[in-house]
């Protein structure tokens, strides 16, 4: 019976996604097992350190439909092993003959280590394809608003104008900074190992960093330049990775959020007929896809610490660090996939409120080009006494409630060096955004000529 979100069958969609599941159940983790040993006796045949009848058989037999799995879980409980019931069950597939060849010269971390490699990399595919698919909606989204205004809020307060484009430009340059990371962690991480008891290759003779090498080549996997059952940077390097893309969504769930707020209304994740935002208040429209998206960001950096925590290693291997990674990357990749799930559903059903955008950019009276009002008044006042002095009629705006504009014009310093047409055309929002939208340009260009705007091959 399941007892985790993850498996749950009420809850499980809305903390992974099946496809991801499926890397990480224990028919993918038996499988990879077997797949390090059919490539590793394979290997072995070609070098002579094993008849090559054997291990043809023993690739023949590595098959995860072969195997009764919850027996072999019974037999890990009773003899407290991961990986000798699944050595005996592929022993026994084999026959008496080509199964004493099984597992020759490896021991069990070289098996696990690398199975757990293999599903990482193949979960890595499934986050570079969805990751580029947020990418291309975020790119959609910021090219359709280039220019459209906004305010710009800094320590929750409206500050200055600012497009929606370029809101979705920072969040999309920081999405193809992962995606760059994603590749050229790559290399670094995807390594096998097989290294053998401590890591000498001792029990392969001279041929052991050959047989590493052929087998991971087998499998698709870099060969290590030393054994790293002791070294976990690789696991600690892309959870660290996992984190960060899920700490960009986390902020963006986080962003749109507040932005659905009642009383700034600016965007609004897709609404389908029949979804329910309350059991009591029927009116309620809730942010329910954005709090879930923002929601996992925080198991993801716990796990992150669990993972680095596995970095401290007794001696040359033992049972106590590693075993953290295999709680914690699962998890990770779950959760993570889930939310590039519900980030590309978001960002394509988004909902964005310009007329709503321009309503709050002009809530303050004009107060929002301060900035704008102070740099004009700095050439015949100079620029501190134009901010002393667009500070003091700021505050008596705020304080009086008059707006910005009229204490603007009654003030002769203001009056004396801009007219009351320049100052209309200085109070207009759409007018002091910079060069947000040129911006907006540069970030698209720079990921279309990374390609990462490019449909990718499908996992």
């Amino acid at each position: 019976m399941p007892s985790h979100v993850i498996d749950m069958i009420m809850l499980q969609n809305n903390f992974g996604t099946a496809e991801m599941r499926a890397v990480w159940s224990d028919e993918n983790r038996l499988q990879k097992h077997l797949d390090v040993e059919a490539a590793l006796a394979l290997a072995e045949a070609e070098l002579g350190l094993v008849p090559a009848e054997a291990a043809e058989e023993i690739a023949a037999k590595a098959k995860v439909e072969l195997m009764n799995i919850e027996e072999i879980a019974q037999e890990v409980l009773k003899v407290k092993h991961s990986l000798m019931p699944t050595l005996k069950a592929l022993q026994k597939l084999c026959g008496p003959e080509h199964g004493e060849w099984v597992h020759y010269g490896a021991t069990t971390q070289d098996i696990v280590d690398t199975g757990m490699m293999l599903q990482l990399q193949q979960a890595h595919r499934i986050i570079r394809r969805d990751l580029r698919a947020v990418a291309r909606e975020l790119a959609k989204l910021a090219r359709e608003h280039r220019e459209t205004p906004m305010a710009g809020r800094s320590h929750g307060m409206q500050g200055l104008p600012t497009t929606f484009g370029f809101k979705i430009a920072v969040l999309l340059d920081e999405v193809v900074r992962h995606l760059e990371r994603l590749r050229e962690a790559e290399p670094r991480v995807f390594a096998g190992v097989l290294g053998g008891g401590v890591g000498t290759h001792a029990s392969f003779g001279p041929l052991g960093p050959e047989v590493e090498r052929r087998t991971m080549e087998r499998l698709g996997l870099q060969a290590p330049n030393v054994c790293w059952h002791s070294s976990r940077d690789r696991s600690a390097e892309y959870a660290g990775l996992l984190g960060m893309i899920s700490g960009t969504l986390g902020k963006m769930g986080n962003e749109f959020y507040n932005l659905m707020r009642t009383e700034i209304d600016e965007v609004e994740e897709p609404f389908t007929s029949g979804k329910i935002g309350s059991s009591t208040m029927p009116h309620k429209r809730n942010p329910a896809a954005l709090e879930g998206l923002a929601s996992l960001t925080k198991p993801i950096r716990y796990n992150v610490a669990l993972v680095q925590d596995s970095m401290i290693v007794e001696h040359e291997r033992d049972a106590m660090s590693w075993r953290g990674e295999w709680i914690a990357l699962p998890e990770s990749c779950i959760y993570l996939a889930s939310q590039l799930a519900s980030a590309k559903a978001i960002l394509a059903g988004l909902v964005v409120k310009p007329d709503n955008m321009l309503r709050n950019l002009n809530l303050l009276g004009g107060l929002l080009l301060s900035e704008r009002v102070m740099f004009v008044l700095a050439k015949p006042l100079g620029k501190q006494t134009a901010h002393e002095v667009v500070y003091e009629l700021c505050m008596k705006s705020v304080e009086e409630g008059i707006p910005f504009r009229e204490i603007l014009m009654a003030d002769s310093r203001v009056r004396e060096a801009v007219g009351e047409e320049e100052l209309e055309n200085l109070m207009n929002p759409a007018t002091y955004l910079g060069s947000a939208p040129q911006t907006v340009d540069r970030v698209l260009a720079a990921a279309e000529a990374a390609g990462w705007l490019r449909e990718e091959e499908t996992v």
